[in-house]
């Protein structure tokens, strides 16, 4: 029997909340947004790890990519049915050791796992929807400022990020210079490019021709009438980017498995592991958080309105360690090389070798560990 796909993996209010902490933000003076509008009553859900020091010293902040969320270091639960994201890295003993630092994660402004975004509750108790704002990177910086302030952070001893993470690390010590001590920046630039652009435009198209995607509001459809069939298919355009054309080729090559309604009886292997990408994220993601955070992602440009690429980055006094995978085709290696050339206080880009591409800055946790550490140290 074909399982029923939700209609949005979000998770939403009086669901378990895991190990998730909440706080609320712009309750008195809202957030004026850079393309326009507001957000007040800014909820963030947050995860830690380790103790902070009775002066502060010792916090960092690990931020995630496109559909990451809070949950970066912990195994499975029933509430996170996940190992975190970055596991391997994030831990007691670990590169980014917990025992020696305070490790703080928050979900994104604009995602689905108990930040504010498209699903959350507008004060007419419906989701969002379509009403939710266009929101840039440097939005959810403002935000995790907010948390920041919160938590009685007043600067972190290090910011760190991969691809959408990375954005963030950057805007950070570009907006708060004297807040950041330290940042890590890896799979990234400092602008979206064309191609980035074009990719994240085309992701976004097939989540938005999807018919019963409703024009955004499509919280109260039954099971299985939600948009599923619009973010399958964007994951798999976006994992194709992901990974590298010689680990597709290595894994894959042209092997064949049996499905009876396929051309000649049979579906590609790659066909069948892209399928099997999508219909995940669909069961905990969410079609319009998917949508949000695209966008955001084609406005991340940390020159913007500053004075271009050079006179931004020149702003930045934190030791920034820069890194980048060989392989990666979506962020390649001369953004980080660029990145490097303009960041006053950087050491790198580091090259990690790898065939993984663009997800190697998660799947190669040793290497990137190596790195995290030794930014840490120094």
């Amino acid at each position: 029997m074909e399982k029923i796909l939700p209609v949005t993996g979000a998770w939403r209010p009086g669901d378990p909340p895991g190990l998730r902490r909440f706080v609320t933000c712009f309750e008195s003076r809202p957030h004026i947004l850079e393309a326009g509008g507001r957000l007040s009553d800014v909820t963030i859900a947050y995860e830690t790890w380790g103790d902070l020091a009775p002066d502060g010293s010792n916090a960092v902040l690990v931020l995630h990519a496109l559909t990451g969320d809070s949950h970066a270091s912990g195994v499975p639960t029933p509430e996170d049915r996940r190992t975190g994201w970055w596991n391997a890295v994030v831990g007691p003993g670990r590169p980014l050791d917990t025992n020696e630092w305070f490790v703080v994660a928050p979900n994104v402004l604009g995602g689905c796992q108990g930040t504010t975004g498209p699903s959350s509750p507008a004060e007419d108790g419906r989701p969002i929807g379509s009403r939710f704002p266009c929101i840039t990177i440097r939005d959810q910086v403002v935000v995790e400022a907010a948390l920041a302030d919160a938590l009685g952070i007043d600067t972190w001893a290090a910011v760190v990020g991969g691809s959408m993470g990375g954005m963030r690390a950057l805007e950070w010590a570009v907006s708060f210079p004297e807040r950041v001590r330290r940042a890590v920046v890896l799979a990234v630039g400092g602008y979206a490019t064309a191609e980035q652009i074009a990719l994240c435009s085309v992701q976004s198209r097939a989540i938005r021709f999807d018919p019963r995607w409703r024009g955004g509001d499509y919280y109260d459809a039954a099971p299985g009438d939600g948009p599923w069939e619009g973010i399958e298919l964007a994951r798999s355009i976006g994992h194709i980017t992901y990974r590298s054309e010689l680990e597709l080729e290595a894994r894959f090559g042209r092997l064949r498995e049996g499905r009876s309604d396929a051309f000649e009886g049979e579906q590609f292997a790659v066909e069948s592991y892209l399928e099997h990408h999508g219909r995940k994220l669909v069961e905990r993601f969410d079609a319009n958080s998917y949508l949000v955070l695209n966008d955001a992602m084609n406005s991340h440009d940390v020159g913007r309105g500053r004075g271009g690429l050079a006179a931004a980055l020149a702003r930045i006094t934190a030791e920034v360690s820069i890194g980048g995978i060989s392989s990666d085709r979506l962020y390649p290696i001369r953004l980080q090389h660029e990145l490097g050339a303009l960041i006053p206080h950087s050491h790198g880009p580091e090259v990690i070798e790898s065939v993984a591409g663009h997800d190697g800055f998660l799947v190669e946790s040793d290497a990137v560990g190596k790195l995290v550490a030794n930014a840490l140290a120094g």
